[in-house]
C-alpha cells in the first residue's frame, strides 16, 4: 500500500497529511496564465509540477477534479491596481484586437499544454465568460458593507476583514508606511484592492461591461474566486500557484471570498517556487525568456524540459541553463533506451505476459513526501530496473513520452511508438544478423548505418541485438 500522502501547505507553513473533502471528487483550483504574450518556460515549469500532483493523488487511489482559469481582462501590469490591463497592451504592441490576443494565446498555451503531456483540466475557464458571477459576487461584497466606491472603481476594505494579513503573514503597519503599490489618496488602506476597475472618459479600453450604471471591467482577482464559487463550491481540497501570489493575489482571493460565503476557501495552499533562467530573472528583454517553441528551435524536446523541472523540487528555487537541459535531454534519452532494452528483452524471452511482481513503495514514499520527485530520479539512475511493468507506472506518474517518439516534422506524438519502432527496425536487424553469421563486417555496418533513418542504432549484446535511439 502507498504510503500517505503529504504536502506543504502554506495556509499552515507545515507539511501536513493529506485529507480530502471527498476521495471520490478531490477539488483542485490552478492559478492559469494571463493570455496577453508566449507563456515561458518559468510559467509552464509551475503547471508541470501540478501535474505530477495529480498524477500522485491518482495513484494514492483519489479521483482529481480540476478547474484552470485564463486570465483574459483585467490584469494589470502589476500584480495589483496600477498600471495598464496587460491585454490592451498586448492588443496594442501587436496591432491586433485585444479579443484576437486572448485568442492567439490562449491556444498557444494550450497546444503547449499537450507538448508536455499535461492532464488537461476538467474545466478551462476563461475569466470573460464570468462577468455575471464577478458581478453578483461584488453585489454581495457591496450589500454585506466590505467595500466602498472612489472615482475609478469599487474596493475592497481590508480593515473591515480582521484575518487579511494572516495568510501572507503581512505587516500591514510596516505597509502603510510603504505601500506595496502607488497609494491613492481615494484609498482608505494601502492593502485595499479594486473588484471592479471603472474606464475613465479618456481611457482606452476594449472590454467593456456595464455595472453601477458605469462601462468597467473586473480587477484581477475577483475572477478567481467567482470560478471557485460557481465550478466548484467552497471550500476546495487545493488551490495551487506560484509564491509570487501569495502576498497579493491569493491573499485578496481570501479576503473576498471568505467575507462573501463565510467558508474557508481552500484547505490546502501549493506554492511552487521562482524560476531563473542562467542567474537572472526570466525577462524577455534580457534574452532568457525561452518559449518551449525556442527550445524546440534548439533541437529540443518539450518533455526534456519536463524533464528538467522534475529533477528538482517544486519549492525549490531553480535556475535554468541550455547545459542543464542538455544534461536532462541525455537522462531521458538514457530512460527511453532503457525502455527499449526492456521490451526486446522481453520480446526476446517471450515473457511479455509474464510480468514478474514488483514494490512500488520506494518509488512512491518519496512522492507521497510533498512530491519529490528529483529522490526517485537519483533512485531509477541507481537502480537497474528490468521490468517492463515498472517503467510503464513511472511512464503513469511522470509522463516523459518513455514509450513514444517525438516527431519533429508533424509535432505528434506517436501511440505506441516503441512497438512500432521495433517493427520497423526488425527487418534491418535480421538481414544484419544474417550478415554478421556470414562476417559480412561491411554490410552489417551499413545496416547499422541505415537504421539512422529511423533515429535508431544498434547495440550487440550476448543476448543479441538490442536497437537504441540516437537522440
Amino acid at each position: 500500500m502507498p504510503t500517505k500522502l503529504t504536502l506543504y501547505n502554506t495556509l499552515t507553513r507545515k507539511t501536513e497529511p493529506f485529507k480530502p473533502l471527498d476521495p471520490t471528487k478531490v477539488k483542485i483550483y490552478t492559478c492559469g496564465p494571463t493570455v496577453y504574450s508566449s507563456p515561458h518556460i518559468g510559467n509552464f515549469a509551475t503547471y508541470v509540477y501540478w501535474d505530477l500532483l495529480l498524477r500522485v493523488l491518482k495513484f494514492n487511489g483519489f479521483t482529481p477534479y480540476r478547474v484552470l482559469n485564463l486570465t483574459d481582462v483585467g490584469h494589470l501590469s502589476s500584480d495589483a491596481d496600477d498600471g495598464e490591463d496587460k491585454l490592451e497592451k498586448g492588443a496594442r504592441q501587436s496591432g491586433k484586437t485585444v479579443w484576437e490576443v486572448a485568442k492567439y494565446y490562449s491556444a498557444e498555451f494550450l497546444r503547449d499544454f499537450k507538448k508536455l503531456n499535461l492532464i488537461e483540466p476538467d474545466v478551462i475557464a476563461k475569466a470573460t465568460d464570468y462577468i455575471p458571477q464577478d458581478l453578483e459576487l461584488i453585489q454581495k461584497l457591496i450589500e454585506k458593507g466590505f467595500t466602498y466606491e472612489t472615482h475609478d472603481g469599487i474596493y475592497f476594505d481590508t480593515s473591515k476583514f480582521p484575518r487579511y494579513a494572516d495568510f501572507a503573514r503581512l505587516d500591514l503597519n510596516h505597509l502603510k508606511a510603504g505601500a506595496r503599490v502607488e497609494f491613492s489618496s481615494e484609498k482608505r488602506n494601502p492593502s485595499d484592492f479594486v473588484l471592479w476597475k471603472f474606464i475613465q472618459p479618456s481611457e482606452k479600453h476594449d472590454m467593456r461591461w456595464d455595472f453601477l450604471d458605469r462601462p468597467g471591467y473586473p480587477g484581477w482577482h475577483i475572477e478567481c474566486s467567482a470560478i471557485i464559487h460557481n465550478t466548484l463550491g467552497e471550500p476546495i481540497d487545493i488551490h495551487t500557484g506560484g509564491i509570487d501570489h501569495i502576498p497579493v493575489h491569493h491573499t485578496n482571493e481570501i479576503a473576498q471570498s471568505e467575507a462573501a460565503f463565510e467558508r474557508k476557501l481552500a484547505n490546502y495552499w501549493l506554492h511552487c517556487n521562482h524560476l531563473t533562467s542562467e542567474g537572472q530573472k526570466i525577462s524577455k528583454s534580457l534574452g532568457n525568456g525561452y518559449t518551449l517553441s525556442d527550445l524546440e528551435e534548439k533541437g529540443y524536446s518539450p518533455l526534456d524540459f519536463k524533464m528538467w523541472v522534475y529533477q528538482g523540487h517544486y519549492r525549490s528555487e531553480r535556475d535554468f541553463s541550455l547545459e542543464s537541459l542538455e544534461a536532462a535531454r541525455v537522462r531521458r534519452l538514457n530512460w527511453r533506451n532503457r525502455v527499449a532494452r526492456c521490451y526486446q528483452e522481453e520480446q526476446q524471452n517471450d515473457s511479455k505476459t509474464a510480468e514478474k511482481a514488483i514494490s512500488f513503495s520506494e518509488i512512491i514514499e518519496p512522492l507521497n513526501e510533498d512530491l519529490n520527485s528529483a529522490q526517485v530520479f537519483a533512485l531509477i539512475d541507481n537502480t537497474n530496473y528490468t521490468n517492463l511493468f515498472f517503467w510503464q507506472t513511472i511512464e503513469s506518474l511522470f509522463a516523459l513520452g518513455l514509450f513514444e517518439g517525438y516527431e519533429q516534422e508533424s509535432e505528434m506524438y506517436i501511440e505506441n511508438f516503441i512497438e512500432k519502432t521495433s517493427q520497423l527496425a526488425s527487418p534491418i536487424l535480421k538481414k544484419r544478423a544474417m550478415a554478421r553469421a556470414e562476417k559480412n563486417y561491411a554490410e552489417s555496418d551499413r545496416l547499422r548505418d541505415e537504421l539512422k533513418q529511423y533515429n535508431l542504432t544498434v547495440l550487440d549484446t550476448p543476448n543479441g541485438q538490442i536497437w537504441q535511439y540516437i537522440k
